[in-house]
């Protein structure tokens, strides 16, 4: 089923007009209205607030996401950004927090800080945190900034695991080099990740549910530094 097809079951089943989603999502009338159609698409932040409302999994509600919201590696990058550092992140990602890596000296108080080098090119990520945190992971080549991804999320109630975290962000591969895959689960653990954009500019939002209950999510964004 569509998204805009699902979005028209949803509102209808709570016998809602186009008029009262729009007043409650905060948006024009005319804006649900091209999402019903396939006019128009909503951005993170208001499928964040559909989700919410309707409480349902951003995936059960946008199940032609791959469609509307997959990441698009195009051949024509800029000339610094290539397959190899694409494959190079997905490895550095693998080898430091998602891989159990050691951290290295805080670059500020208090931070937390993982790093992998190969070559001319580097990685670092650093936040700061626990429960509620906030980080960037960023790539140099020839220690010149080439590509930056901030983050903030939060723990939002018990059942949340770390190691399900850190093992759904290990199958971070080229095609969506961001956080974890769109849909990933074990047991009673569900991951999902939404990305808008390319590599180059880009928005996304995971959660993850235990039991069908969400218990954790984290907003990023970023791209190339020129």
């Amino acid at each position: 089923m569509s998204f805009q097809e699902q979005l028209q079951r949803l509102r209808k089943e709570k016998g809602l007009s186009q008029e009262k989603l729009a007043e409650i999502i905060g948006i024009s009338r005319q804006a649900v209205a091209k999402w019903e159609v396939g006019k128009s698409y909503p951005d993170i932040a208001r499928l964040i607030a559909l989700s919410d409302f309707f409480k349902v999994s951003i995936d059960k509600l946008v199940n032609d996401y791959e469609e509307n919201c997959r990441l698009s590696i195009e051949d024509n990058k800029e000339d610094y950004i290539n397959e190899n550092i694409i494959q190079f992140l997905c490895t550095a990602k693998k080898a430091t927090y998602a891989g159990k890596g050691a951290e290295v000296q805080s670059s500020r108080p208090n931070s937390h800080d993982l790093q992998y080098t190969e070559g001319n090119l580097k990685y670092i990520d650093t936040y700061l945190g626990g429960e509620q945190f906030a980080g960037e992971e960023a790539l140099w080549k020839d220690d010149m900034p080439i590509w930056v991804m901030n983050y903030n999320g939060r723990i939002i109630c018990e059942g949340f695991s770390i190691s399900f975290l850190k093992e759904a962000l290990a199958l971070v591969s080229k095609e969506h080099p961001y956080r974890g895959p769109m849909v990933y689960q074990n047991g009673q653990y569900k991951y999902h990740c939404i990305v808008n954009g390319k590599f180059e500019w880009f928005h996304g939002y995971e959660e993850i549910f235990f039991n069908d209950t969400k218990v954790y999510e984290c907003i990023f964004h970023g791209g190339c530094i020129k």
